[in-house]
């Protein structure tokens, strides 16, 4: 049979060859240590789950409008309020099925063939997927790795030109958990609305936040409405409030550019799944509440990225990281590990789980192949006995 060009137009996974090799020595009775995970280790909180189960005993079960009930969006909009220097629109909220859905909804609803979207790299694994199936072309931009990555306007105004039609940047950026400032993301909102362009500010990891000075992440809220002109804010339930299988995302942005995604969404999936939305109303009909949970998490990841970062100091010196500011991820670079047999980081992280059993991301994933993503959503433990094994391998 012979597929369309959408399915052509994706690029082979660059962790598959490491996610099968992981199957196949756990079935061969093989001790894994998986730090490749993409979501927080801790269960979603029991009241935020009752009130799902109380929604389906009370027959909350059907089709909802397809943007989600209104009482979800106002909350959403109640929750971003407290971030927010302008009020928020409950309006420019549509909640989808997950994160990725409203990158999907954004994409598809703002770019087309001949487009050009900046993507600021390391980037997260499907942005330039999501970009190419919407017929445009992804342009990577990358900024200084003493900077850890950081773009700034004179990395973008090296790579626009008159196709530009939009530019996606991640803070807390996954794999690196590098974080934008807030003068830094006026900066670039402000390059991008001179422009005209669409601003994706992907915040998903905004709450896992490991600054001193505030208790999340600088979002692109706190700036001025005229500052970030087209922007459309990417967030959701999954990292700060563990509820990653429920599949809540949201986006914000003007009711305009709300209504187009909706437009999209409507052909789609249609609504979140309603048992979602009831336990996603509690979560953000309860901030405070909420963001006491976030807390609780945030405290163990940073007890955790310390303990990292003390143990790869000491113990695997030639690697170098990138300290995360938030999110819970190690970007190491790897490639002082390359030689005649490992040529790229698939290679190297094959061969890390064949031979000490830890499974990490390769960075070619993230497009840079001289780096591997470590997950340290895991106990201390677990940690602990991973970074043990590497460095039995490495130093010998």
């Amino acid at each position: 049979m012979e597929f369309s060009s959408n399915i052509a137009s994706l690029q082979p996974s660059a962790t598959i060859a490491v996610s099968n090799l992981a199957r196949q020595l756990r079935t061969e009775g093989r001790d894994i240590i998986d730090l490749s995970a993409g979501e927080p280790d801790f269960d979603t909180p029991s009241w935020i789950s009752e009130a799902a189960i109380s929604g389906i005993e009370s027959g909350r079960t059907r089709y909802t409008p397809v943007a989600g009930i209104p009482e979800l969006r106002q909350a959403v909009a109640g929750y971003l309020n407290t971030i927010s220097r302008d009020e928020v629109d409950w309006e420019g909220v549509v909640v989808s099925s997950g994160a990725k859905h409203a990158l999907f909804n954004t994409a598809f609803a703002c770019f087309g063939p001949g487009d050009e979207v900046l993507v600021t790299t390391p980037y997260w694994v499907s942005y330039p997927e999501i970009v190419s199936l919407s017929r445009a072309k992804s342009i990577y931009v990358s900024g200084d790795e003493s900077s850890n990555f950081l773009v700034t306007t004179e990395d973008l105004d090296a790579a626009y030109t008159d196709r530009t039609k939009g530019l996606i940047l991640c803070s807390p950026c996954n794999p690196t958990g590098a974080v934008y400032g807030l003068e830094q993301l006026e900066a670039l909102a402000s390059w991008a609305s001179e422009r005209d362009l669409v601003l994706i500010a992907d915040e998903i990891y905004r709450e896992i936040y490991f600054g001193s000075d505030r208790s999340y992440a600088p979002s692109v809220l706190e700036l001025p409405k005229e500052k970030r002109g087209n922007c459309v804010l990417i967030d959701g339930a999954s990292k700060s409030f563990a509820m990653t299988g429920w599949r809540i995302g949201f986006s914000y942005s003007t009711p305009e550019i709300a209504k187009k995604l909706a437009s999209i969404q409507s052909q789609s999936t249609s609504n979140p799944a309603s048992p979602s939305q009831m336990a996603a109303l509690s979560a953000f009909s309860n901030p405070d509440k909420a963001r006491e949970e976030v807390r609780t998490m945030n405290e163990a990841f940073m007890r955790r990225r310390n303990l990292v970062a003390s143990l790869l100091r000491k113990q695997l010196p030639r690697l170098s990281f990138v300290e995360p500011e938030g999110a819970f991820y190690f970007f190491l670079k790897i490639d002082s590990l390359f030689d005649d047999k490992r040529a790229g980081s698939v290679d190297v992280c094959s061969w890390i789980l064949q031979e000490a059993g830890v499974a990490m991301v390769p960075g070619s994933a993230f497009g840079d192949d001289r780096f591997a993503r470590l997950s340290f959503a895991t106990s201390d433990d677990i940690l602990e006995d991973a970074v043990g094994r590497m460095a039995s391998l490495l130093n010998e």
